[in-house]
């Protein structure tokens, strides 16, 4: 029962929030006057399908994501009549390009609004009681105890396996530790050590303060993960992605683990699914809205040629990044050293 509900909250989650990413296209065109030839959820053969003021609107077979299939979208059919998506102006492509990843920010806003006004917001700080500190670790051998707070720290960014003063307050006391700093388990923006602090429970949020809390959340979220890509490219180091089998594991976790903790992560994937399709990538959203923007700068259409190989390039980069984040996950469920084996 438990395995078909994971499964059940997997495959809803990720349909969910790729029809969203769709409808922002679907809406943005219909706005400019162009011409859907198919809106459809999910691949594969259809499984219902209806036909309506010329677009076929279908649910497939596979449930993993979805499409929009606009007339003249296609350089090779395009042939400049009405209605056609590459005769738009080229603000308008711009538009519809952006609407999709627009319309997942919406979404995470929204689904973060809605978890903090119904359970509230969770706010881990380090100058917080400590929680909880691991067994034999580095901290119990310096002296922490639970309940223990961190004061204020040397900046620990690069200062892994070294030793780094700590000024920790007990109650009425307050002195200075001096600790071996870990890789492994805790987590700051500063660096890592292996305990963890008390997370500080906020009462149910107002409307207003949730959507404020909504828009922060994604914004850092969105802030965080750029950091993240441009430090790791800065240092030539390789970063750790999540592909399809990852996320499809984490959200069977978050099914298991409650409401409040799957809507979160569905918001967390929503910001992760928007950002990707800005990244200035040929072929996904943000590749076309700066082609499109080119387009305008030189006034006039970029010709099929170019779009087909700009297409190609993006196609290609995308099988690489799929690849790449499907052998991450490998390697993490250690199916790649079992076969190396």
């Amino acid at each position: 029962m438990i395995i078909l509900l994971q499964m059940f909250g997997v495959i809803i989650g990720l349909g969910f929030l790729v029809f969203i990413h769709e409808l922002g296209h679907f809406f943005t065109a219909k706005m400019c006057k162009v011409k859907i030839l198919i809106f459809s959820l999910g691949f594969g053969p259809d499984l219902i399908w209806h036909v309506y003021k010329g677009t076929r609107y279908s649910i497939k077979a596979i449930p993993f994501g979805g499409f929009i299939s606009m007339a003249g979208e296609n350089p090779d059919e395009a042939v400049g009549a009405d209605g056609e998506y590459l005769s738009l102006k080229w603000y308008k492509k711009v538009l519809i390009s952006f609407a999709g990843p627009f319309s997942n920010y919406i979404l995470s806003i929204f689904l973060f609004s809605f978890v903090f006004s119904i359970w509230g917001a969770s706010i881990i700080s380090m100058s917080s009681p400590i929680g909880s500190i691991t067994k034999n670790s580095v901290v119990v051998q310096a002296g922490l105890i639970p309940g223990d707070k961190i004061k204020s720290v040397v900046r620990l960014k690069n200062e892994f396996e070294k030793r780094t003063t700590f000024a920790i307050k007990r109650g009425k006391y307050s002195f200075d530790l001096n600790m071996l700093v870990g890789k492994h388990l805790i987590t700051t923006d500063r660096g890592m050590i292996d305990m963890v602090p008390l997370v500080i429970k906020m009462k149910p949020s107002s409307t207003l303060q949730s959507v404020y809390l909504g828009v922060k959340t994604s914004i850092m979220q969105t802030v965080m993960t750029v950091m993240y890509l441009v430090n790791k490219i800065v240092s030539f180091e390789k970063p750790e992605i999540s592909g399809p089998i990852g996320v499809m594991q984490l959200m069977a976790n978050a099914t298991k683990s409650g409401m409040q903790h799957y809507l979160k992560l569905l918001a967390i994937i929503s910001v992760a699914l928007g950002l990707f399709n800005l990244l200035p990538i040929p072929m996904v959203d943000g590749g076309m809205v700066i082609l499109f923007c080119i387009e305008g700068m030189i006034g006039k259409r970029i010709s099929t040629k170019v779009l087909q190989v700009y297409n190609t390039i993006g196609l290609v980069f995308i099988v690489a990044i799929f690849i790449f984040a499907t052998y991450s996950d490998f390697l993490k469920l250690g199916i790649c050293r079992l076969f190396a084996k």
